[in-house]
C-alpha cells in the first residue's frame, strides 16, 4: 500500500472516530497536517467511496475475505440443445501414493554397524 493511501486511511478513521463527516477537504487537511504528501486524486477517491460505505461494516468485516471463488459450470455431455447446464462436479481427489518408507536395513548399514 503506497504512502497515499495509507494516509487517507488513517485520515478517514481519524475523521470517523471523532463523528466527523468524511469529506476530500477534510482527508487532505489532515494528511498536509500530518506532513505527509499525497497525489491530489487520493483524498477524493477515498471521501467518494466512504460516502457510500458505513465505515464500521468495513471495520468489523476486516478479516473476513473478499468473498467466495466463483464456481464454474460446464455443460454435461448429455445435456439437450435447450442450453441445460450443470454445476461442475467437485473436484476428484488425486490418489495419495504412499511411499514406502527405506529403512537403514534396505541400505546395507544401520545406525549402530
Amino acid at each position: 500500500m503506497a504512502a497515499g493511501e495509507l494516509a487517507c486511511t488513517y485520515a478517514a478513521l481519524i475523521l470517523h472516530d471523532d463523528g466527523i463527516s468524511i469529506t476530500a477537504e477534510k482527508i487532505a487537511a489532515l494528511v498536509k497536517s500530518a506532513n505527509v504528501r499525497v497525489e491530489s486524486y487520493w483524498p477524493s477517491l477515498f471521501a467518494k467511496l466512504l460516502e457510500k460505505r458505513n465505515i464500521d461494516d468495513l471495520i468489523m468485516n476486516i478479516g473476513s475475505g473478499g468473498g467466495a471463488a466463483p464456481i464454474g459450470v460446464t455443460a454435461s455431455p448429455g445435456a439437450d440443445a435447450g442450453g441445460a447446464a450443470a454445476v461442475a462436479a467437485p473436484a476428484l481427489e488425486e490418489e495419495k501414493v504412499e511411499e514406502k518408507e527405506e529403512s537403514d536395513d534396505d541400505m546395507g548399514f544401520s545406525l549402530f554397524d
